[in-house]
């Protein structure tokens, strides 16, 4: 019995069985051709059945899948490093590998609660967002700000203790660390959009004031750009913009392949752990971290994101969003966001939503709308016609 995500599984209707995929299509098994508008949870950036990735994971299969990083190491970890050291900005130069965004986040706020450890500091307090979504792990739902998901911890607010939630007003910020500055090991964020929070969008000066509290204040800034990053919010990396002292990167990073992840620190941070004594090493070690297949797979992708072009793509994809959507209006609507490679729709009331699932299934799209939200994050190589008809079937739902 499979045991499905984000359902009570004694309601939930069955799920569409797929066949085979390519490109933006997902084909089921009973004959449905679907437009995949949500890249399977924001990842499958270059499609599916991409030519390119299929042969490297073939080639590097034949050689080996998968060996440990405890006391071995092999070619494609090392060009993955090497290549991310090279490609992001400032010096975030030291990758630490995970199998998944969620246990990437537990690797930087270990990595920043320890950091403070190592340097004899009782800081322990972390600042984030309100609306934040960072996994479903334990750590990581307690710097989340969403009930939705964390029924896990109950109705009481235990999951607060230790961690601050503001909003993205940089007043609040500014009052956060007046109050609380000198306690903070981190600030983590979703850098300009906040995706399972709601699609929720902001200005990149909240950021900019942050990097200038987190120097003052002598707080590691922690971007969680699983979701945001390679182009979602129309930036390369939001750390393209703002520089944060660690990244956390996942889902596109392999294409939607396979599930790979990276916590990179920069200098600072690492030297933190840098020494002769063995209590300051992160004792952290997740089986599948720099596993050969998903290295290949993220070099791969790396080199199609840059030799595509995905920003200029990206900007045509926001463009044709506002051509779309710019005026559009329906007494149901309360807000629609279009940020570089995401279109949400926020509708008053979350039961408005009910049944578009199948709505959409009927008009050749898979969406996967959730409480008050219907959104897109198309792949990034869809073409006009098939973005256009995503778009259309999603306005349809305000016009019965």
């Amino acid at each position: 019995m499979i045991w499905y995500p984000y359902a009570q599984m004694k309601t939930l209707a069955p799920p569409i069985k797929i066949s085979s995929a390519k490109g933006v299509h997902l084909y089921t098994e009973d004959g449905h051709d679907l437009i995949d508008s949500v890249s399977s949870w924001w990842s499958v950036i270059h499609g599916y059945s991409h030519p390119e990735i299929n042969e490297a994971i073939k080639e590097q299969v034949d050689n080996f899948s998968h060996v440990m990083l405890g006391g071995l190491t092999h070619e494609p970890v090392e060009k993955l490093s090497k290549k991310l050291e090279e490609w992001l900005p400032g010096d975030l130069d030291y990758c630490f590998f995970s199998d998944s965004g969620s246990v990437a986040v537990e690797v930087a706020l270990k990595m920043a609660l320890q950091f403070n450890t190592n340097r004899n500091s009782p800081r322990r307090t972390i600042l984030a967002l309100e609306h934040a979504y960072h996994g479903d792990t334990f750590k990581a739902m307690e710097v989340g700000d969403d009930e939705d998901y964390h029924f896990a911890f109950g109705k009481s607010n235990e999951k607060k203790q230790g961690v601050i939630h503001i909003p993205t007003e940089i007043p609040a910020l500014e009052k956060a660390f007046s109050e609380y500055g000198d306690t903070l090991t981190c600030f983590i964020v979703e850098p300009l959009l906040q995706g399972a929070g709601g699609m929720r969008m902001y200005d990149i000066s909240f950021l900019r004031r942050a990097r200038e509290l987190c120097d003052k204040y002598d707080v590691l800034l922690i971007f969680d750009e699983v979701a945001t990053g390679f182009g979602r919010t129309g930036n390369r990396f939001v750390a393209d913009l703002v520089l944060p002292d660690i990244l956390v990167l996942g889902k596109a990073l392999t294409g939607g392949y396979i599930g790979h992840a990276a916590t990179i620190a920069n200098r600072r941070v690492w030297e933190g752990f840098y020494s002769d004594d063995p209590t300051h090493a992160l004792m952290h070690g997740p089986t599948f971290m720099g596993n050969a297949l998903a290295c290949t797979v993220a070099l791969k992708s790396i080199e199609l994101f840059e030799k595509g072009d995905y920003l200029t793509i990206i900007r045509k994809i926001e463009a044709l969003a506002h051509r779309e959507l710019d005026g559009f209006t329906s007494p149901e609507i309360s807000d629609i966001r279009i940020m570089g490679g995401c279109i949400c729709i926020e509708v008053r009331d979350g039961k408005y939503l009910e049944g578009f699932r199948q709505f959409a299934f009927e008009h050749g799209v898979f969406s996967r709308p959730f409480l008050k939200y219907m959104y897109t994050m198309p792949p990034y190589v869809i073409s006009e016609e098939e973005l256009l008809k995503i778009i259309s079937t999603m306005k349809s739902w305000f016009m019965r």
